[in-house]
């Protein structure tokens, strides 16, 4: 991987925290949870509390289950990060008690953790809007998947709508093969969409603090960027630069800061977006709470604009003492 350290000549100066640690008060991370990304959750958990511990912050963890609500009391809690993926964290629904224990918390409020999970809602927000994104159906029954295969072509990509991690995505170059695909992801979500393939290199570009981060270029020798590429594989490829020109490249941090500004992204953040063989970028999803592990593409993206991973932490950190817009 090639990295560099500013971006069209772009200055990240403004990210960096110059808040005393001793401001933050005690700080509950919240980590692992009981969604099907609880293995990263613990990973991403364990590495942002010994950052902010090593930065001097006095912080804590809890490995979020059944009696939180009894800790989060029973504790002195003075904000709180969360690094929980998925859902009961990164769905607006730990925000939301957050908010009624009055408890300062990193990232996006409710309503934006609510959308950016569920992935329909966050594609009609943008549909809305003129944000470019793939063409979708929601799947329930097979006859509606005879019905989207009709509409859309193939080769399309089956979702669940509220998981992260790419966890129950599939490929699907027929009928049979979404039917299947189908069933798979509802023993994840009831709600399943199917998308248009979008044939081109994938991007992600991260928010940190309102400025958009390098844009990072994906490549996977696996069908699509999935789990075992985010997490285990050793042989997917990361470009930063991310090997587009100027005007392209601005074009591409510019889409995906609209897309974020739509739904209300605050804090930190990670867009997903791909481009097709004439050029045109299709936003994915946005994901509100992304992972903090080595295999992470927000550390990445950090370090390519001069933050490394402790003065990454603290940056999120910092954005907690912020008025969300």
């Amino acid at each position: 991987m090639t990295v560099s350290t500013e971006s069209a000549g772009h200055s990240y100066a403004s990210l960096f925290s110059t808040v005393a640690p001793a401001t933050f008060g005690r700080v509950a991370v919240l980590y692992g949870g009981k969604s099907a990304e609880r293995e990263v959750s613990l990973n991403s958990g364990r590495a942002c509390l010994q950052a902010l511990q090593d930065g001097g912050v006095d912080a804590f963890g809890i490995d979020v289950g059944d009696d939180l609500l009894q800790v989060l009391l029973a504790e002195k809690i003075d904000r709180a990060f969360i690094v929980l993926h998925g859902r009961g964290g990164e769905d607006g629904s730990m925000q939301g008690l957050l908010e009624c224990l009055g408890i300062p918390y990193t990232g996006s409020g409710i309503l934006a953790s609510a959308l950016a999970m569920d992935k329909l809602r966050t594609k009609q927000v943008w549909k809305s809007l003129g944000i470019p994104t793939p063409a979708h159906a929601v799947l329930a029954s097979e006859d509606d998947c005879i019905l989207a295969s009709r509409e859309l072509g193939f080769p399309l990509i089956v979702k669940p709508a509220h998981e992260g991690s790419s966890i129950g995505m599939a490929k699907v170059t027929s009928v049979d093969e979404l039917v299947v695909a189908w069933k798979e992801a509802s023993t994840y979500d009831s709600q399943v969409l199917v998308e248009q393939w979008i044939q081109g290199p994938e991007f992600t570009v991260a928010t940190l603090r309102g400025q958009m981060l390098p844009p990072i270029a994906l490549g996977t020798p696996h069908t699509f960027y999935d789990y075992d590429a985010k997490y285990i594989a050793n042989d997917t490829q990361y470009r930063i630069p991310c090997g587009l020109d100027a005007a392209r490249e601005s074009e591409l941090v510019d889409v995906c800061a609209r897309a974020c500004e739509a739904i209300g992204i605050a804090g930190w953040g990670r867009v997903d977006i791909m481009q097709d063989e004439q050029g045109r970028f299709w936003l994915l999803e946005v994901n509100t709470a992304p992972g903090m592990t080595d295999h992470s593409l927000v550390p990445m993206a950090a370090r390519a604009a001069g933050l490394d991973f402790q003065q990454l932490v603290l940056a999120i950190l910092a954005a907690s003492l912020e008025a969300r817009g």
